[in-house]
């Protein structure tokens, strides 16, 4: 008997969770890796820890701070305040995320100080920017947009009738948005603050050039002193506090209301100023200043350095990667509709992503030497790429198949095809569209990797993010403006992808509410 209801339980199972099952434990790879080298003579804990831990916990909690402080009270400007050219004000107040905090840092360190690039065209000396306050001024500046977009997105779901009815009752506008809003949205400003906290414990470009010693730059210091062990150990100390902010994020659950009028806010023309007062600065330095001080060397030194192979090379391994991830991504997706074990199977995939890129490079380094076939090849650094920003390409294809009409693929089966020719004729070609997008999130996202492109690229094997980092660590700052310049290409791509989604998402509300 036991046999027969064996193999009729793996009958029912979904033909997906299998496949779903090794991808699933492909992503835990790196974690036990991580275990297994950090028992080999790994100090546990000690008084330099205890430095990198607080100098780590005090960049994530003020970059939150700063964030919300600076995202809010943008997202409450471009949902509701009608100015003029409102898309316009969206995108380039958004337009941070498709800066790499990295470049940001490299500009703003390149251009304040003695000796900087601001002095030297302006005649002016200026602080420097570097230290706790100089990396949390750059992960503000580059993560503010998660706050404003989440913020947002929860404001554009509200009914505007509450506040009508305080603005009736005697209270202003500025008590209403504070004390009736704001408390209706708390869950979207949550949300985009746990993003920048994961964000900030995951970034290594900017402690490292603003010279503030946290996880991801001592876990790089001590991989390059051939301390693997070390490394190991302060990677599972870092994945630590990465866990806890992820189960915080888990526990955040957005309000559901049912949707109303929009509150439309017409400001005069003082007012208009003053807004455009308020955001100057931000955009001066997180965008302007960027461009400008990449402008200033490429003038200066031209592409003097700069081969283009760095770029093919960057396209080719993210390209790779994209494909890859895909094709993973399909069974994981398909896996998490069909049900419960399934959707357990793919919240185990988005560990990846939630792994800083510096971790997963010292786990793979490691991987890598007990495989000499794998050590220091394409295939490996590939592999990092796929197992971070699988999530990305498993959310689009999920999203994408969820919508698909199921009576479509019964209809195929009763005319006579069978599973697979269902799903080859008419699920693979609805969920395309999907496929595509997540491609290109995983591509761009894989473009702009540091940490675990320095650590597992092949001998010899220069990226865009790569020649950029070694351009910085010799001084030779002017040979950044091409690298710089494509990285920001590229990435404005991926948020033009990002709020082409908004924009329909927003365009669904609105019709919504006329309906």
């Amino acid at each position: 008997m036991m046999p027969s209801f064996t193999s009729g339980l793996l009958r029912d199972w979904p033909r997906s969770y299998p496949f779903a099952l090794v991808i699933a434990l492909l992503a835990l790879v790196p974690v036990g890796v991580l275990i297994g080298l950090a028992t080999d003579e790994a100090q546990l804990f000690d008084a330099h820890n205890l430095k990198v831990l607080t100098n780590t916990l005090l960049l994530m909690v003020f970059t939150v701070i700063g964030s919300v402080v600076i995202g809010v009270p943008l997202a409450l400007i471009t949902a509701y305040v009608q100015l003029p050219w409102r898309r316009l004000w969206l995108v380039i107040l958004a337009a941070p995320l498709a800066i790499p905090s990295y470049i940001g840092a490299f500009t703003l360190y390149a251009a304040f100080g003695r000796g900087g690039e601001l002095e030297n065209l302006l005649g002016l000396p200026l602080p420097a920017v570097d230290g706790l306050a100089g990396a949390t001024l750059v992960m503000t500046l580059y993560s503010y947009p998660f706050v404003m977009l989440t913020t947002r997105a929860s404001l554009l779901s509200l009914d505007a009738s509450l506040v009508n009815a305080a603005r009736t009752l005697g209270m202003t506008l500025a008590a209403s948005l504070w004390r009736v809003v704001l408390p209706r949205v708390a869950t979207g400003i949550a949300a985009g603050a746990l993003l920048v906290a994961l964000y900030t414990l995951s970034d290594f470009g900017t402690p490292a050039i603003m010279r503030l010693d946290t996880f991801t730059r001592v876990i790089f210091v001590e991989y390059n002193a051939f301390g693997l062990s070390q490394a190991a150990m302060l990677s599972l100390q870092l994945l630590v506090i990465v866990g806890l902010v992820l189960f915080l994020e888990s526990r955040v659950r957005g309000s559901h209301e049912k949707p109303g009028r929009h509150l439309l806010l017409w400001p005069g023309l003082g007012q208009r100023l003053l807004v455009a007062v308020a955001v100057a600065p931000v955009i001066l330095l997180a965008i302007v200043l960027p461009l400008l001080v990449f402008g200033i060397w490429l003038v200066r030194e031209g592409t003097g350095g700069f081969q283009f192979s760095y770029a093919w090379n960057s396209a080719h391994a993210s390209f790779l990667a994209a494909i890859f991830a895909v094709i993973l991504a399909i069974p994981v997706a398909h896996a998490a509709i069909a049900g419960r074990f399934g959707k357990l199977l793919e919240r185990v995939t988005y560990f990846g992503f939630g792994v800083p890129g510096i971790v997963m490079g010292t786990a793979l380094v490691y991987l890598g030497l007990q495989l000499p076939f794998l050590y220091q090849t394409l295939g490996l650094l590939v592999l990092a790429y796929v197992l971070r920003f699988l999530p990305l390409a498993v959310g689009s294809v999920r999203s994408t198949a969820e919508g698909l009409d199921p009576s479509l693929v019964k209809a195929a089966r009763v005319l006579g095809a069978g599973p697979r020719e269902a799903f080859q004729r008419i699920t693979l070609p609805l969920t395309l569209r999907g496929m595509v997008a997540g491609a290109a999130l995983v591509f761009l996202e894989a473009m702009r990797e540091l940490p675990a492109t320095l650590m597992l690229g092949p001998t010899g094997f220069e990226t865009l993010a790569t020649y950029l980092w070694r351009v910085y660590e010799a001084g030779y700052f002017g040979r950044a403006a091409i690298p710089g310049l494509l990285l920001v290409l590229m990435s404005a791509l991926g948020l033009a992808l990002m709020l082409s989604g908004e924009r329909r998402a927003e365009f669904d509300v609105t019709e919504n509410h006329h309906s």
